[in-house]
């Protein structure tokens, strides 16, 4: 089955008492049985639910997975993964980082004994160096936010099978449109489901994809015992929005090409951050492990302080200020003071994110729209 069948189709059947062609939203809170024990596969929607089961169906499809799990939001999923170490346990992780995973690594898990660390991960002998007895987990980003570089997958799921260490990867950024993870030899895949899969701003969800039965059973019973899952309303406007996910992806793709080489050759642009520019060994990881380069890009100005940042970012129109990425509408934000505020400053400007840096992620709307916005907002 083709990607875009699988968007449309997996996991979706006609509702059997009624002919209807999109899930039905069970919005209940428990399901009657015939005698103690005698039900229909359902007992209490906390475990589970026909909207969420159909979406994680779905969600296991897209990743060419064996199995998916939803849950409340991406910080959910990502809780439910740490939860399978144990104190001592040791995570490796990359030093460029979407702040919110930094944060309850830091903040929530480290506290209980596990440690992190924080290194180069497109460097391979970095990442070997930092494996010892005590790593049960590499986690990855990829392309990482903000500053957009790519990991290669095959290595790095090599160093985990070489040690039997789990290897995790966050996909949000390229989707599983873009790149499918799994097929590197990843054990987890996890989404923010609130940015592409749902596309439409309007939802928060995460998820888990996998293949392997065991370790389904245990995610699947933090998921059961933690609680933090999604409603079946959220579920349903999710299953909506994935049956365009190919479309949309097409053009996020079709328009960041365009304004990351348009900003490539602005006169007042330092750098830009997308893996597609050729000539680059990250280009040639990227175009081995991903169908196109996304939507998300960011960049420095030549005259590169916040305030500078701050100007461009209160110009723009189209271009919203906010939080969060991956809907139909194009949105800008500054990393430094949002999405990777709780990240200190130094460990920041390590991975080269500088207060200067805007991250883009670029919508659908037509992008001639979009290019004259930036063109009047640096000036």
């Amino acid at each position: 089955m083709k990607f875009g069948t699988k968007a449309i189709h997996a996991g979706v059947e006609p509702d059997p008492s009624t002919g209807a062609i999109m899930t039905p939203i069970y919005q209940t809170t428990t399901f009657v049985q015939a005698a103690p024990g005698d039900h229909k596969g359902y007992e209490y929607a906390r475990s589970k639910n026909p909207t969420r089961e159909a979406l994680q169906k779905s969600f296991a499809a897209l990743e060419n997975g064996k199995h998916g799990l939803a849950f409340a939001s991406g910080m959910a999923a990502i809780d439910a993964v740490i939860k399978l170490l144990n104190p001592g346990d040791e995570v490796i992780s990359t030093n460029d980082l979407y702040g919110g995973s930094y944060r309850i690594f830091t903040k929530i898990f480290e506290k209980y004994g596990i440690k992190f660390h924080f290194v180069n991960m497109t460097d391979l002998d970095e990442v070997k160096a930092t494996v010892n007895a005590n790593t049960k987990l590499i986690w990855a980003e990829t392309p990482t936010n903000p500053m957009m570089r790519v990991m290669d997958l095959d290595g790095l799921s090599e160093i985990a099978k070489a040690s039997n260490i789990l290897f995790a990867v966050d996909n949000t950024f390229a989707t599983p449109y873009l790149q499918n993870p799994l097929d590197h030899g990843a054990d987890i895949v996890m989404h923010s489901v609130t940015k592409y899969l749902a596309g439409h701003s309007d939802v928060i969800m995460g998820a888990l994809m996998l293949n392997d039965d065991e370790l389904h059973q245990q995610l699947a019973f933090i998921q059961n015992s933690s609680g933090a899952v999604p409603g079946p309303q959220d579920a349903f406007l999710v299953l909506r929005g994935i049956k365009t996910l190919h479309l949309r992806m097409e053009r996020h793709s079709e328009n960041g090409r365009k304004i990351a080489e348009y900003l490539k050759s602005h006169p007042k642009v330092e750098s830009v951050y997308w893996p597609g520019f050729e000539g680059t060994e990250q280009y040639e990881i990227a175009r081995k492990q991903m169908k196109d380069f996304g939507g998300m890009l960011s960049f420095i100005l030549k005259k590169d302080s916040q305030d500078a940042a701050f100007e461009v970012l209160k110009k723009l129109h189209y271009f919203s200020l906010a939080e969060s990425l991956g809907g139909v509408e194009s949105l800008a934000g500054h990393p430094a003071s949002m999405t990777h505020a709780s990240i200190p400053k130094e460990e920041r400007l390590k991975s080269g994110l500088k207060d200067s840096l805007i991250r883009l992620s670029v919508g659908v709307e037509d992008v001639e729209d979009l290019i004259g916005d930036l063109e009047q907002a640096i000036v």
